[in-house]
């Protein structure tokens, strides 16, 4: 009996609701109207609608498009090459990476939030000029981090023509330019890194076997010497102020 209640009492909300959409064929809350100029506003909750999809991009556009790549990737092989696969944990790398893209990324996002944000706060202009002035900053930076070949590679492969300025080139181009290059210059930076650790594994595991203690694992032993060398060195002050001049902004 209550179930045939609840069916009843939905049926009937169906049916006023499809009443009510007959009686007004539009949703106030939802409606874009055409300004004098041929631009077109859109109502407070159809941009909040749209900024509520955009962010489910923002994880994507954060990875893909700013210095966090370059620095995560980097900061996971120097851990692995220090010999601890958990120390720092993922959390604190990726917290780290976080926090160096947003010290490396500040004039670029100082530069959007006054050529793009405040405006549009304002009321000067509507949103697709704020995502158009916000792009090109973004788009200045990822160029100058881009390698040519890597850009002339992308253009051949989309036969996408000649174009008269680096401003001219589309976002299409530039971001899959912009992350190769990015892998090919953290790989670099971690193959630097590797080196002095791996002579160290090799001196200790040379020492071992002309000590005949071949069941002594290597990196046993070689751990603390890597910690330490790294602790006198301040590795952590290199690391950091190296990957934070790496970018040209």
């Amino acid at each position: 009996m209550k179930q045939k209640t609840f069916v009843l009492l939905g049926f009937t909300t169906l049916l006023w609701t499809g009443v009510a959409f007959a009686q007004d064929p539009g949703i106030p809350a939802l409606t874009i109207t055409s300004a004098a100029d041929g631009e077109q506003k859109y109502s407070l909750t159809l941009q909040i609608l749209m900024f509520m999809t955009a962010l489910t991009f923002l994880p994507a556009v954060v990875m893909m498009t700013t210095s966090f790549m370059r620095i995560v990737i980097v900061l996971a092989i120097l851990r692995q090459a220090i010999g601890m696969a958990q120390t720092p944990s993922s959390q604190i790398i990726i917290g780290l990476a976080l926090f160096l893209s947003f010290f490396v990324m500040k004039p670029v996002l100082e530069e959007i939030h006054g050529r793009a944000f405040e405006p549009y706060a304002a009321g000067e202009i509507q949103i697709k000029e704020a995502l158009s002035r916000a792009r090109d900053p973004m788009h200045s930076f990822m160029l100058d981090q881009t390698r040519e070949t890597d850009l002339a590679m992308f253009a051949d492969i989309a036969g996408a023509s000649e174009h008269n300025s680096l401003e001219e080139i589309p976002f299409s181009l530039v971001v899959p330019a912009f992350v190769t290059s990015e892998l090919k210059t953290a790989y670099q930076i971690g193959f630097l890194l590797f080196i002095p650790f791996l002579v160290i594994d090799l001196v200790v595991a040379s020492v071992l076997m002309s000590m005949g203690m071949m069941m002594l694992s290597p990196m046993m032993i070689s751990l603390p010497f890597k910690i330490l060398l790294f602790v006198l060195v301040d590795g952590w002050s290199l690391i950091m102020g190296t990957l934070a001049s790496s970018f040209v902004i």
